[in-house]
């Protein structure tokens, strides 16, 4: 068995044709594997979470960065929703 390490310049075209090349070719069977990889162009892995769920955490993460967001007191959850 042979190793090759190979390093890709993924935002180039000839880069990103070879990386196509390799993601097919290598789905196919198990003759030729991918061990280790940085780019997520050839290791995507489906997620377990709903495309709305994730775009629903990403906006709340966005929202606390931006100071967009309401800090509640567990001993007066009314009072600090300004409700009471």
């Amino acid at each position: 068995m042979t190793t090759l390490t190979i390093k890709i310049n993924e935002r180039s075209k000839k880069g990103k044709a070879f990386l196509e090349f390799a993601k097919t070719f290598f789905d196919e069977g198990k003759d030729v594997e991918i061990i280790e990889s940085d780019s997520k162009a050839v290791k995507k892995e489906k997620s377990i979470y709903s495309e709305a769920f994730i775009k629903k955490i990403k906006k709340a993460e966005e929202n606390i960065k931006n100071g967009n967001c309401i800090t509640i007191d567990p001993n007066d959850v009314w009072g600090s929703l300004g409700l009471k």
